[in-house]
């Protein structure tokens, strides 16, 4: 039995994640949990799986969780919370579901630690990318991408890394692929966060409104894979079906295909390097009818050229990338700025970083940086 640890479990692949784990009771354990605010759904999810430990974002959280969960159960908070539970020696596989790069310090420790690694955090390895990759190889341990792209890949490339030529980033074009350019401000919130094939989170649904969730994954596969940013192209495929491609050396192509379903990857997160009998719905290819393909619109959606110069100009770049998109969603979230305010507002930010970047940082110069991108952010979004 498989012992687990999922962190942000009251979050959309946290409560996926716990789905799948409810099918397979007999293969595994859940030994902690944790999540930011959401105390309500975590105290069921404690109640029902009956964890050793759950962190909460800060004590005073912690203090009415405990009242709510299981009297065995230890409550901790805080990112010391989120290191005791990485570190517990009777945790084989932690899913990092938490968002943002608050997971950064919690991700190397569990590398630290030798332990199996579900990654559905992608603004970890956006902003220390260098960092936790090199740590991953120091120390022997797999990083297993949950996201659905990054998981295609990853089973593409099983007995063919030495031949990788290419990889293909597969995106649907979100809710606004067919809508002008001058009517994304018209467009309401609640339209904006109707992703056309996945049910998410707000902030990622924002992300994949204007295309920043498929500059980040760019810029997640380059250090998850090994591979120049060059040679990693997107293409939207509005079926949503082949989640990506890898093209080899002698030109032949290897795509993953299935519906759109996360539990899938996560499942294969879980259980790898084994499979696991289906959960999900099968394809059908005689109802699919035909798959599409087109080339992203950079002008329509910069946040994808954005990307691709944040990681061009290394450094703290793309922590700096990362901390001003949060917080410009965020502000669009709350009423303070437009939709097309996002992508102007972090292209000012990133411009205003020029010269300032570090080649080499160290993580505390990760995370200055990216803070001075937030407050950056926020002066340009309250001005």
């Amino acid at each position: 039995m498989k012992r687990l640890a999922i962190l942000g479990s009251t979050g959309s692949i946290g409560v996926n994640t716990l789905d799948v784990i409810s099918r397979s009771k007999d293969k595994f354990e859940v030994v902690a949990l944790s999540a930011d605010s959401n105390i309500e759904l975590l105290s069921k999810q404690a109640d029902k799986f009956n964890p050793k430990a759950v962190s909460v974002r800060d004590g005073i959280l912690a203090r009415k969780i405990r009242r709510l969960v299981p009297s065995k159960t230890k409550v901790l908070s805080g990112i010391d919370g989120l290191k005791e539970i990485v570190a517990r020696p009777d945790v084989d596989l932690i899913v990092f579901a938490v968002s943002g790069s608050a997971c950064v310090i919690p991700l190397i420790e569990a590398i630290e630690k030798k332990k199996e690694i579900a990654l559905a955090n992608k603004e970890s390895l956006v902003a220390a990318g260098a960092i936790i990759t090199k740590k991953a190889a120091e120390n022997n341990v797999n990083i297993i991408p949950i996201d659905s792209e990054h998981s295609a890949i990853f089973q593409c490339l099983e007995g063919k890394r030495g031949s990788l030529s290419r990889i293909y980033l597969t995106g649907s074009g979100g809710p606004l692929l067919n809508v002008p350019k001058a009517k994304f401000d018209s467009m309401p919130r609640k339209f904006i966060l109707n992703h056309p094939k996945w049910k998410m989170g707000r902030k990622i649904s924002v992300d994949s409104a204007t295309m920043m969730n498929k500059g980040l994954e760019i810029i997640e596969a380059k250090w998850l894979f090994g591979m120049d940013e060059s040679a990693i192209d997107v293409l939207i495929h509005p079926e949503a079906i082949i989640h990506s491609m890898i093209e080899l050396v002698d030109g032949t192509v290897f795509g993953q295909m299935g519906v759109p379903d996360m539990r899938i990857p996560i499942q294969y997160a879980l259980t790898y390097p084994a499979r696991s009998k289906n959960i999900a719905k099968r394809l059908d290819f005689r109802k699919i009818g035909r798959l599409t393909f087109q080339k992203p619109d950079i002008g329509k959606f910069p946040c994808l050229g954005l990307s691709r110069d944040a990681i061009k100009s290394g450094g703290t770049y793309p922590a700096v990338l990362n901390g001003s998109d949060e917080e410009a969603v965020k502000d669009y979230l709350e009423g303070s700025i437009k939709f097309s305010d996002i992508p102007r507002i972090i292209e000012k930010v990133l411009a205003r970083h020029r010269g300032a970047g570090k080649r080499s940082p160290s993580l505390g110069e990760i995370f200055e940086a990216e803070e001075w991108a937030k407050e950056e952010t926020r002066s340009l979004c309250y001005r």
